[in-house]
């Protein structure tokens, strides 16, 4: 077999980089154009426009009988929009939706969705549609050469290039979309705040966009959610052409139920039921006690919320909701549309409105001059049947003796063809005289609409009145009361998550391996309960649930979580290391509970210590923060409180059988630190850990110590305590035989 040398002769060559960047500016700008972004003239997409215009096609005007979707959907993609189905009956239920848009396009009839679930539509098989009357004022004056018409795809049929909007509809129903490399936001507007603005800027051309919004007052959405962005950001949205703004859910109270009766543009409710129930599920929201879905027919929008009780502050309660589920959300503002120049741009409230001015000034004089063509036609036929009838015998004799009887009359009469051709389609039962009367007056009412057609395009003035004229007939006619109220409200504040939950007794318990367990209570052995094998009991503190739980390792690092977290003691808890992230090598050596501003005592067995202000402990970092030094080789004893700073002493044990008291005001207070040296062990015992503190306690005023040694106790009074007092830094007095070896000390009040 041959091999034949390919031919490359007349074949384009280009680099890979210029085609593929050619190839995607190209698509970019279909995507652009011909998909996402709206026309300035009539506000519609490709497709939204292809759909009206074939049910117009098809006759389904707003009077119509209804017809199926999947008729409609087929002819716009057989003539006009060769792509999916599916993309296309979607657009088309939104058109249909009253709950997506402000001035629905078209009359459904069937499953079109509802507004907890707006993709439940039926398949386009089972619903029925027609235009809505609204969409007159897109394709009114359709036919009156007042549009361009392109080829469709196949070039088997003509389209308009836009539709002749007698509104700016792209502010009345908005637009969404996403194009490549820019995207375009527009809510919804009111539209007689929208032909109010219109009216000032054709009374007023120099009006700026502070003066239109005394018309706009803002968005207006298919709901009666509130719109809560002030109003200086409102203005400043307008004028720039982007921005947010906010909407929140509106409530009433009812029998000391909060009755939610509108929810913000396309948030469904069944959405915001699951949020609230996902915090009442977690413990986040223990003042609301149950919800309700009453939504019906005649109530769209019921959502009751019951509070625990009335003493709960139901506006704090609904500011948290506000700013923890959908009843508040945010919208994008990007007035980015197709101008008609062609070219897609962000324009502010103004600009748009005064180019679709021009849009409308253009599609007027097109709508005249067009009658005015018609006018003159009909005129001029007119004219040629009125000689007809001035000279009624002699047409007639011409008409049955010439052979050519056209070219007879034209020569005769000085007719044109198009006079020639009407006296000849005259039916003998036209000849009469009333007839002739007939053509006399439409002649004459002919003549006048001529005069007033030409006197309006020829004057720029009349033309702006007879524009604001429309414009405020057809504001009359489909008009109607604002639906979102702007309304001036406090942003939207969550609750702190201590403030949301119960404040309930605990007793956290930290084990020698370092689980951690809450038991309710504070009047919890926490010695009594069962440890895994080869763990024990270290540490305890008493706190609420609403406060936060501390824990330091045997770095001297501080650590938080909150207490409400932490996992109950009818198991054995969870280890610490699995929520937080000490060093390698450390273990945790205490907890700490209890209000921001109590005091705690912290303390190496080195014998230095200082008192701690909890709230300055605390740390929001998984890594905590360093707050107690330590010295070469000493160890961090568990925590303990200080009652009565003025009052309170501490109680130091040593392992050589010594005990300290000393006055708890004699040591510093400290955030972090070292401390100061409390009780005096020699230097040389301590490196040598020959010697080092074993047990810590704090003694209130009057109240007694326990020491435990082995299987041993002993309680010494206050008479008892005080011969063991002593200055900051000293050792101490030796304790009595068979005490030496002290394991834990505890102090009663």
């Amino acid at each position: 077999m041959t091999t034949q040398e390919i031919d490359f002769e007349g074949i384009e060559r280009r680099p890979l980089r210029e085609f593929a960047e050619k190839a995607y500016l190209d698509y970019s700008m279909y995507v652009i154009l011909d998909r996402a972004l709206p026309h300035l003239g009539d506000g519609l997409k490709p497709v939204q426009r292809r759909i009206v215009y074939a049910m117009s096609e098809l006759g389904l005007a707003a009077g119509a009988k209804y017809k199926k979707a999947a008729r409609t959907v087929g002819d716009v993609l057989g003539k006009f929009h060769p792509h999916g189905d599916t993309a296309c009956y979607e657009a088309m239920v939104h058109m249909a939706q009253p709950f997506t848009y402000r001035y629905p396009l078209i009359d459904g009839q069937g499953n079109w969705g509802a507004p907890d679930d707006p993709k439940s539509f039926a398949a386009m098989r089972y619903t029925e549609a027609r235009l809505s009357p609204f969409a007159e004022l897109l394709l009114a004056e359709l036919g009156q050469g007042t549009v361009d018409w392109v080829p469709n795809f196949d070039g088997t049929l003509e389209e308009p290039q836009v539709l002749p909007a007698r509104l700016p509809h792209v502010l009345l129903n908005g637009a969404t979309g996403i194009a490549v490399g820019m995207a375009t936001d527009i809510p919804p507007h009111n539209l007689r705040e929208v032909a109010a603005a219109c009216v000032r800027l054709l009374d007023e051309p120099d009006a700026d966009v502070a003066d239109l919004c005394s018309h706009i007052q803002g968005p207006d959405f298919p709901t009666e959610a509130e719109i809560v962005t002030p109003r200086e950001e409102l203005v400043k949205i307008y004028q720039t052409g982007s921005g947010s703004i906010r909407m929140r859910a509106r409530y009433e109270r009812e029998n000391g139920d909060v009755i939610v009766t509108a929810l913000p543009y396309q948030v469904s409710g069944a959405r915001v039921l699951e949020q609230i129930a996902a915090q009442m599920n977690a413990r986040k929201l223990p003042m609301v006690e149950d919800l309700r879905d009453e939504s019906d027919h005649e109530n769209p929008t019921r959502l009751v919320i019951v509070p625990r009780s009335r003493r709960v502050d139901v506006e704090a309660l609904m500011s948290h909701l506000f700013a923890t589920t959908d009843l508040e959300r945010s919208y994008r503002i990007n007035l980015n549309v197709i101008g008609l120049d062609g070219r897609p741009g962000t324009r502010n409230l103004r600009e748009l409105l005064l180019e679709w001015l021009e849009f409308r000034t253009q599609t007027v004089r097109r709508r005249l001059a067009y009658r005015l063509d018609k006018v003159r036609q009909r005129l001029h036929v007119l004219e040629g049947l009125l000689v007809a009838y001035l000279n009624i015998d002699e047409v007639i004799e011409i008409i049955r003796t010439e052979e050519r009887p056209r070219e007879v009359l034209m020569a005769r009469f000085g007719l044109s063809e198009v006079q020639a051709n009407a006296i000849l389609d005259i039916r003998l039962r036209q000849l009469a005289r009333l007839e002739e009367i007939k053509i006399r007056g439409e002649r004459d009412e002919l003549s006048a609409e001529r005069e007033m057609l030409e006197k309006t395009l020829a004057s720029p003035r009349r033309l702006r009145s007879l524009i604001r004229k429309e414009i405020e007939a057809d504001a009359e006619r489909y008009g109607d009361a604002r639906r979102s109220p702007i309304v001036a409200r406090e942003a939207a504040q969550a609750l702190d998550e201590t403030a949301l939950v119960s404040a309930e007794p605990l007793t956290i318990v930290l084990s020698e391996k370092g689980w951690v367990r809450a038991a309710k209570g504070h009047d919890v052995d926490p010695r009594t309960l069962s440890y895994k094998a080869g763990d024990g009991f270290l540490a305890a503190a008493r706190g609420r649930s609403n406060q936060p739980a501390l824990f330091i390792d045997s770095t001297g690092r501080a650590y938080s979580l909150p207490a409400h977290t932490l996992p109950s003691a009818r198991g054995q808890g969870e280890p610490l290391s699995g929520r937080l992230n000490p060093p390698e090598g450390a273990v945790f050596a205490g907890v700490m509970a209890g209000d921001p501003d109590s005091r705690w005592l912290l303390a190496s067995d080195a014998g230095y210590g200082f008192v701690a202000r909890l709230g300055d402990l605390m740390s929001r970092n998984r890594s905590g923060k360093a707050v107690l030094s330590l010295p070469a080789g000493a160890r961090v004893l568990p925590p303990v409180p200080v009652t009565d700073p003025e009052r309170d002493r501490v109680a130091l044990a040593s392992t050589a059988g010594h005990l300290l008291l000393v006055p708890v005001q004699e040591l510093p207070a400290l955030a972090k630190g070292k401390g100061v040296k409390i009780m005096g062990i020699p230097a040389s015992r301590l490196k040598t850990r020959e010697e080092t503190v074993c047990a810590l306690a704090v003694v209130p005023e009057g109240g007694s110590l326990t020491l435990y040694s082995g299987q041993r106790h002993m309680t010494l009074k206050p008479r008892d305590l005080e011969r063991y007092g002593g200055e900051r830094g000293r050792r101490g007095l030796k304790l009595p035989q068979g005490f030496r070896k002290v394991q834990r000390l505890e102090a009663q009040g």
